[in-house]
């Protein structure tokens, strides 16, 4: 399987990044609960990590030129590289909302179905990142394999 062909897995993992972001994001909105709020911010992350997957693909699939006369295959190492700076920088903003909240505390509200949203965002990451390493170890895709075990993370 070509490299454009391994796009298409890439534009799943960013569907899913944009339903997580909504579930998520409501199941904070509905809570009111920092550790909704940092499954939302991973999404993002996700989102972002996803978008540069897509690109790196896009340039690994580009055929051997002067300057790259094995081809763009090796543009997929960025994309893993960028998907972990981009889980420290979650791990981050995730610590900032957690200390923010210590420092003023509120109760949750609406915890049942917050979490029941929550736990349908988790199923939706946890089928696509069985995909994503699967297609991923079956064709030797680094970008695709750093994609899933971004999606694979436990909740916070």
């Amino acid at each position: 399987m070509s490299p454009n062909s391994l796009q298409r897995y890439a534009w799943l993992s960013i569907a899913t990044a944009l339903a997580t972001i909504l579930l998520k994001g409501a199941a904070w909105w509905l809570t009111g609960s920092v550790g909704l709020l940092s499954d939302a911010i991973e999404s993002l992350v996700n989102l972002a990590g996803a978008l540069m997957a897509l690109w790196m693909l896009t340039v690994a699939a580009l055929p051997a030129d002067q300057d790259h006369p094995h081809g763009h295959g090796k543009a997929e190492y960025f994309s893993s590289a960028f998907e972990g700076f981009l889980i420290l920088l979650a791990a981050f903003s995730i610590g900032y909302a957690a200390v923010m909240r210590l420092l003023n505390p509120q109760p949750p509200a609406a915890v049942g179905i917050g979490l029941a949203v929550s736990v349908l965002a988790s199923v939706i990451n946890f089928a696509t990142a069985r995909t994503l390493m699967r297609v991923g170890r079956d064709h030797s895709s680094i970008t695709l394999e750093a994609d899933a075990q971004a999606l694979d993370r436990p909740p916070s």
